[in-house]
């Protein structure tokens, strides 16, 4: 295991992240969606680093098993709060393919949200399907085609509660 990215070095970039966000919805409500279960660590970290109030929910939603992606979507959870007329922030851990972050923000749009962005921790520099989301809105840290896990990544479920962020393909 190679780790790439530091408990301090996470906790910095989260920081300055929550500032950016902070001031781009300093004029409105937020309501930020948190993807389950690997956004949960930077989420936490996130939502406590950007002062405004917000609203927070949870999307229960998988595209792997076994440490392969399946290519579909498998939408768990629904979230609680109504996404009609909402600015939404949705926070998962990694932009990989893109498919999920894009099916997940198409969904909250089809749903009535007025505006969707997105936060990644880490952002891959790898090709994405037509069917992907280009690039977040706010990236913690960008990559290569690593297989990560630590802060929330994770192998079949496990490495998740690691305080940095780890490659496993060394």
């Amino acid at each position: 295991m190679e780790i790439l990215y530091r408990a301090d070095e996470i906790a910095a970039r989260v920081a300055e992240l929550g500032k950016e966000i902070g001031e781009y919805y300093r004029d409105g409500k937020l309501t930020v969606v948190v993807l389950m279960t690997g956004g949960l660590y930077f989420a936490a970290d996130l939502t406590r680093a950007i002062h405004l109030p917000i609203e927070l929910d949870s999307l229960g939603v998988a595209s792997y098993h076994c440490c392969q992606s399946t290519g579909e979507i498998d939408f768990r959870s629904p979230p609680k709060l109504d996404p009609a007329g909402r600015d939404i922030l949705v926070v998962d851990e990694v932009l990989d393919t893109g498919v999920t972050l894009k099916c997940v923000r198409d969904s909250l749009l089809g749903h009535g949200a007025k505006r969707v962005r997105t936060a990644v921790m880490v952002e891959k520099t790898v090709p994405r399907p037509e069917n992907g989301l280009d690039h977040a809105d706010w990236t913690g840290f960008v990559t290569g085609p690593r297989y990560l896990v630590g802060y929330g990544l994770d192998a079949d479920e496990q490495y998740r509660n690691l305080p940095y962020i780890a490659a496993l393909d060394v």
